[in-house]
């Protein structure tokens, strides 16, 4: 299925505090000017809180191709699950370690500010 508007988004964190609004984001059409896939960068300083609905309010606005609600959208993160085995290659202290210290990441959908009834989580698992 194909979404009439699809917005691939990259976020990137600058070495700065903070980023203007005006110079955060960069849209690239990806050579066709019609077919309602737009990639955009946006640009955060490391001080700021990325805020994914004001990102696409801002893109919505600068582009011709792009015209979206972002109170009418579908937000899709991924996340993958890790999971120890008994494979060689690593101390399974080390697995357990790792796992651990992975699964402290915050949640993506409260770190973007997305609106949890219009975010959908797609995962997939990886054997350590």
């Amino acid at each position: 299925m194909l979404h009439k508007h699809v917005l691939i988004l990259s976020i990137e964190t600058q070495p700065v505090p903070y980023v203007r609004a005006d110079d955060r984001i960069v849209l690239d059409e990806l050579g066709y000017a019609d077919d309602g896939i737009v990639h955009a960068t946006a640009h955060f300083g490391y001080m700021q809180r990325a805020n994914i609905p004001d990102v696409l309010r801002r893109a919505a606005r600068r582009s011709d191709e792009f015209r979206v609600d972002a109170d009418d959208t579908t937000y899709f993160l991924s996340t993958v699950k890790l999971e120890i085995t008994k494979r060689p290659g690593m101390a399974q202290w080390r697995k357990h370690l790792f796992v651990v210290i992975a699964g402290l990441n915050a949640d993506a959908a409260e770190a973007f500010q997305l609106p949890r009834e219009q975010t959908l989580t797609l995962g997939s698992r990886i054997e350590v």
